[in-house]
């Protein structure tokens, strides 16, 4: 039986991490992980992932192609904590140890449609010079222990990072009964142009 009231309301995300830019580097490889607010909850797909180490084409724009699909729904009751997509990027430094290149992350497109994102990527800073070289020597980049505080405001303001290449994310948003629980997410100009056609 078929509720004309749902309590609940769906977001379908599916698509791709395209591509990276990172000019200095190759052989690199990412992983994604999706965060989100209390009242969300998935309930199909993968909410984590890591995909297969690529090189840089030989065409000039020296792109890394992954096209590593992600495929999820969520479920939540109010778009507060609306979904991100966290991307960590790694790859080997000079002694061939497995180093982070780059954290980025994004929203989840609000509106239904094809998106495509660009993200800056950055990675964490040593404070001091002699904590640079000694974390050189090591082995031992600074990183975060946990990848999701990229999609958090608290104890960012006090990180020190360094901006360093792009990924390029495709999305395509189905969303289901966010109208009927009141929330509108149709596009400013699609809003004008129904109100001036009457449709």
């Amino acid at each position: 039986m078929t509720s004309n009231n749902p309590s609940v309301f769906l977001l379908m995300v599916n698509g791709q991490i395209e591509t990276a830019n990172f000019p200095e580097y190759d052989d690199l490889y990412c992983k994604y992980c999706f965060v989100y607010g209390h009242d969300w909850a998935p309930t199909a797909g993968l909410e984590e992932g890591i995909s297969q180490i690529t090189s840089k084409g030989r065409d000039s724009s020296q792109s890394l192609v992954w096209n590593f699909p992600l495929d999820i729904t969520f479920k939540s009751t109010n778009p507060f904590g609306w979904p991100q997509v966290v991307v960590s990027v790694y790859g080997p430094d000079t002694f061939g140890n497995d180093v982070v290149r780059g954290y980025g992350a994004v929203h989840v497109p609000f509106t239904p449609g094809k998106h495509t994102r660009t993200i800056p990527m950055f990675v964490p800073e040593s404070t001091s010079r002699l904590q640079r070289f000694t974390s050189w020597l090591m082995g031992r980049r600074p990183e975060f222990t946990d990848p999701k505080v990229v999609a958090q405001g608290e104890g960012r303001e006090v990180t020190r990072v360094r901006s360093q290449g792009f990924v390029t994310i495709q999305f395509n948003v189905v969303t289901k009964d966010m109208k009927k629980l009141g929330y509108d997410i149709t596009p400013t100009e699609q809003t004008s142009a129904t109100r001036l056609t009457g449709t």
